[in-house]
């Protein structure tokens, strides 16, 4: 009589599957990719939403409505923390952010109060919160709006 156990390594590992190695394998001939076209070529690649060619379903339905996407303000946003990296009593805009790698260039920043901030600090960006203006004012620096 045979005694068969499963332990952490019978089973462990799954074979793959070795596809046209004959067609007693199950996966000879075609090697489980069907007849023809596009799907049986190597590198067949389609984007999620292909319809074979046909007019996509987002192309077909009317659009309506106005959309603000293209128009709005995004701001970048940088924490009242991460100005502690900059010296006391220096001038910090959009360049010295860039180049502390705090923002991209030719972006809008808005400044956020989360954090504790020790140094005095002339910060000029597009927008602040008001707990952030608070901060930097209470530490002797100043917050000035640049539009």
């Amino acid at each position: 009589m045979l005694n068969y156990e499963i332990t952490s390594v019978v089973g462990k590992h799954k074979l793959r599957k070795r596809i046209g190695r004959g067609n007693g394998s199950g996966y000879g001939k075609t090697a489980g990719r069907g007849h023809k076209g596009a799907g049986s070529r190597a590198g067949a690649r389609t984007k999620k939403l292909f319809e074979g060619g046909q007019m996509p379903l987002f192309r077909r339905l009317p659009k309506r409505g106005f959309n603000n996407f293209n128009f709005a303000n995004r701001y970048e946003i940088v924490n009242v923390a991460q100005l502690e990296c900059f010296d006391n009593g220096s001038e910090v805009g959009v360049d010295q952010l860039c180049q502390a790698g705090l923002v991209g260039k030719k972006s809008k920043i808005k400044v956020l109060g989360d954090g504790e901030l020790t140094k005095k600090l002339n910060i000029k960006a597009d927008k602040f919160s008001k707990s952030a203006e608070q901060k930097i004012v209470a530490c002797g620096g100043t917050a000035t709006v640049v539009s």
